[in-house]
């Protein structure tokens, strides 16, 4: 389904223990650690104008300069030899594809965002597969600071999948929201590793890790973990309590753990007194039998694998509305990864899960049966630019803008955002 064709924009009250925003949220609905993030906002625009690997117009050229925010004049399928290597304060919105594309998808080597302190990602589907380098990662973050990924669709890594892990500095404030991991490739097949310093925050919101053998995720340091669903992992385990031989303080609520045909351990392992986790409505469908009919977790160590289980929840950004295990199951079937316009892929997994136990495999060719590969993804109709930044005339009359003069880093209506912001920001709900 074309989200485009949503609605209106639901507003929840914060609970009491959301901390309050001092400053400008990266887009209307970021949340967690990196909700900050500034990305390009105060630099330049640059236009995406075609799908090749490298050159001007081409989207490696566009990450490759700090102080951009990256928008899209073509949607498609990028095939991308070496790693793409982001640079710092980028915003990549894949919402400003053409309307009528099939929104972006970067197929091939993976991409690095280790340094790349304040970067917005959005919509955006990454896949690595079988041609990516062995040992390397769909998404590495080594290092870096105020980061936010939101409706990412994150595939076929050859080691992890989306991996936050590294050591002086840390890599710190990160948010990945609304977001699908997936099919990290066998023999290996991991959704990622987490794992930062304590005091390194990193939250996981609303996310579907799905068919990935084991770290669904793999946790160390400082995590919220709310509202995600995970779903067929495979004997390694789902969330893995990090063997922590140093202090590991971690909110883990509201998620869903629901098995699938590969799913043979429990959902979580490997805790110790050193991982110290408030745990609170977290549930388990384990008889694979069609039906959400699961229980939810007794609130005691045995339950999470080991880790010492917190009487108190721990201070950290949260969710402006938090949701119910199985509300959460709901909402990622509908609108997690990059769901504008759902890819095969995506629509293959999301199927898997509402299947609920009957459907799901682990993979070690994205090529094979049943993926069959990255598909076709429409480019989509290139609209009219006149003044050549980013923005769309028909978009600039609507709004009010010059059509005929450069004004997308300009914040016409005082609210903090530049007009290219509030045009992206305009093509997708704040919340759903």
């Amino acid at each position: 389904m074309h989200t485009r064709a949503l609605l209106s924009i639901l507003l929840f009250l914060p609970l009491p223990f959301t901390t309050a925003l001092t400053t400008l949220p990266a887009f209307p609905g970021a949340e967690g650690f990196g909700r900050n993030a500034i990305g390009g906002r105060h630099g330049t625009v640059y236009t995406v104008t075609n799908l090749n690997d490298s050159g001007a117009g081409s989207l490696r050229d566009a990450v490759s300069q700090p102080d951009r925010i990256v928008v899209f004049a073509v949607g498609g399928l990028i095939q991308i030899t070496d790693r793409i290597v982001v640079s710092k304060r980028v915003s990549i919105l894949g919402q400003t594809a053409p309307a009528d594309s099939g929104g972006v998808t970067v197929y091939g080597n993976g991409w690095s965002f280790s340094g790349a302190d304040d970067v917005v990602v959005r919509y955006i589907r990454i896949r690595m597969g079988k041609s990516g380098t062995s040992g390397k990662d769909a998404i590495t973050i080594a290092s870096g600071s105020n980061m936010i990924f939101d409706h990412l669709s994150v595939s076929w890594g050859r080691d992890e999948t989306f991996s936050i892990s590294g050591s002086s500095p840390s890599p710190s404030n990160i948010t990945i929201q609304n977001s699908i991991i997936a099919q990290g490739l066998q023999t290996h097949s991991c959704g990622g590793l987490i794992q930062t310093a304590l005091g390194s925050g990193i939250s996981l919101l609303r996310n579907l890790y799905i068919d990935n053998k084991t770290r669904n995720p793999k946790v160390k340091g400082t995590n919220e973990f709310v509202n995600n669903v995970v779903y067929n992992w495979g004997g390694g385990g789902a969330y893995i309590a990090g063997d922590s031989e140093a202090v590991s303080e971690v909110n883990v609520v509201g998620n869903y753990f629901v098995k699938g045909p590969d799913s043979s351990v429990d959902a979580f392992t490997r805790g110790n007194a050193n991982f110290r986790g408030f745990v609170s409505g977290n549930w388990v469908d384990g008889d694979k039998d069609g039906s959400l009919n699961g229980k939810e977790l007794p609130v005691n160590n045995a339950s999470y694998g080991g880790m010492a289980v917190q009487g108190s929840r721990f201070a950290y950004p949260g969710v402006a509305r938090e949701m119910s295990a199985g509300e959460a199951v709901t909402y990622v079937g509908s609108y997690a990864g990059a769901s504008l316009s759902r890819d095969q892929v995506d629509r293959r997994l999301v199927e898997e899960l509402k299947s609920l136990g009957t459907m799901g495999e682990l993979i070690s060719d994205e090529n094979a049966s049943p993926m069959a590969g990255p598909g076709v993804i429409a480019q989509g109709t290139k609209a009219v630019d006149s003044d050549g930044d980013g923005i769309p005339d028909e978009v600039e009359t609507k709004m009010g803008w010059d059509a005929g003069r450069n004004d997308a880093m300009e914040d016409k209506d005082g609210n903090g955002y530049v007009n290219v912001e509030d045009w992206a920001n305009s093509l997708v709900p704040g919340t759903y």
